[in-house]
């Protein structure tokens, strides 16, 4: 074993040294060549992911050489010790993508797809590459505090892939209904946001005891939004933060105009850039579709794909638009926060899963959604250390930023995940029974309330079925 790991080093190594786009761009090409995928197309999709990893280095360079004197001006004045800056997912993302270990774990979910579909544990097939590097995220979480277990890493991200991947089952009837999407159509998700449901439902089901008179006082999302209009949009709410860091950190004029200014455009960049990794892994994507599309001719497939096909409901983006000020206020009051919501400042972490459980009732939606967003803040801090150094390790860290500061991201998806991976990781570098006890409750109290939240989606379903019938 020891010889097979020196030689891969040998070969691997002087690859992964040239840093997180050439290694993306090699492995990305080869495996959706392998694939099936046209050489061409294949290393398009190679070049754009480079193109995109290095896009969103210089944002976070951006971003954090324009906001940390701010910020550190901040603390001083106010005295609220806020140091970790929020980069948002699109960051997350280039970084996780920036790991050799990102392609292990999406080919192990891949078969753990393929196996489901043959024993018919589900009629969905995961088209959402780009999207992997949530579990990846997770599985390297594990190696981070187990010192690189990827035993323990793999077994918490297979458990995690499976559920998403029934989740998506379970949710399809109410994209239908929220879409007024035919039965035939096949679209669905498995996007790692909606694992927050099970959580959310608890707190729905919460508000059917105690509040059952809530839904009365509802009001039209649409409208609120179209009153919002620009206001609520990702460039102003750039812009607003730019000048709250600005004016609490005694910045001059110039400077707060400057803040601001840097603060909407890179909030709409990252929205862009992001969207350039989904470009990048679509060939890969596209030759998984065929390959596995031709074992399962006869089979009727949902297809998941990433969440926005959901973004045409307002509600969600109403709900999203309320929760930003809510999530700034709580930051900076909140027992155990370290992080200052920036780019993760529009929830689209929570939001979507918001819509699903609640059918887009939007006062259900803000109470649930204040409830939680604790959780991501507090996760923000938590795996903060470990994004930082994920981000130095593939030559991701911000270069005119102190090597000792830190970044991370709120609203990140699937909070109650990465929290689990961090008890796993703990139990993997101590290996001790309370340590194994913990990491064995975590998920079992998972897996029960997925469980319940099931059985609950199950009944929800019927009713729809029932309904269609009578029609």
């Amino acid at each position: 074993m020891q010889t097979l790991i020196q030689i891969a080093n040998t070969i691997f190594n002087p690859i992964i040294k040239l840093g997180g786009p050439p290694v993306m761009l090699i492995l990305l090409t080869i495996l959706a060549t392998v694939m099936g995928v046209k050489f061409s197309k294949a290393l398009e999709g190679g070049l754009k992911l480079a193109i995109a990893l290095t896009g969103m280095g210089a944002m976070i360079d951006i971003l954090i050489g324009t906001f940390n004197p701010a910020l550190q001006a901040f603390v001083k004045f106010t005295g609220i010790n806020l140091p970790i800056i929020d980069v948002g997912w699109p960051p997350l993302a280039t970084i996780t993508w920036g790991s050799p270990y990102t392609l292990y774990f999406l080919l192990i979910i891949i078969i753990i797809n393929v196996l489901m579909l043959i024993l018919n544990k589900t009629t969905t097939l995961d088209v959402d590459i780009f999207n992997v590097w949530h579990l990846a995220f997770i599985g390297l979480l594990v190696m981070y505090y187990s010192h690189n277990n990827l035993l323990l890493a793999t077994v918490l991200v297979i458990i995690v892939g499976i559920l998403k991947i029934i989740n998506s089952d379970l949710m399809k009837p109410t994209f239908n209904d929220l879409l007024d999407m035919p039965e035939t159509n096949p679209t669905t998700t498995t996007h790692l946001n909606f694992m927050l449901n099970p959580i959310i439902m608890v707190f729905d089901k919460l508000i059917d005891v105690i509040f059952p008179f809530i839904d009365k006082f509802d009001f039209d999302a649409a409208t609120l939004n179209n009153k919002i209009g620009f206001w609520g949009s990702k460039f102003a709410i750039g812009a607003y933060l730019g000048v709250f860091v600005g004016l609490f950190g005694h910045q001059s004029i110039k400077a707060i105009f400057t803040l601001a200014f840097t603060g909407a455009v890179i909030l709409e960049l990252f929205s862009v850039i992001g969207t350039w990794f989904i470009s990048a892994v679509e060939p890969l994507s596209q030759g998984i579709t065929n390959l596995v599309s031709r074992r399962f001719i006869s089979k009727r497939l949902y297809i998941g794909i990433d969440w926005p096909f959901l973004a045409a409901r307002p509600e969600m983006w109403a709900a999203a638009n309320i929760l930003a000020p809510i999530m700034l206020g709580m930051a900076l009051i909140l027992p155990g926060n370290r992080i200052l919501p920036l780019g993760g400042i529009i929830a689209i972490g929570l939001t979507p899963a918001l819509l699903v459980v609640t059918r887009g009732k939007i006062i259900r939606m803000t109470i649930i959604g204040t409830v939680v967003l604790p959780l991501f803040l507090w996760v923000g801090t938590l795996t903060a250390p470990f994004v930082t150094h994920m981000a130095k390790v593939v030559g991701a860290f911000p270069t005119n930023v102190s090597s000792s500061s830190l970044i991370g991201g709120t609203t990140i998806e699937g909070p109650i995940e990465k929290l689990i991976a961090i008890v796993w990781g703990e139990f993997g570098g101590n290996m001790n029974i309370t340590s194994g006890l913990e990491a064995l409750v975590a998920i079992v109290i998972y897996i029960l309330v997925f469980i319940w939240y099931a059985y609950q989606m199950k009944k929800r379903n019927e009713e729809y079925k029932k309904n269609n019938e009578t029609v």
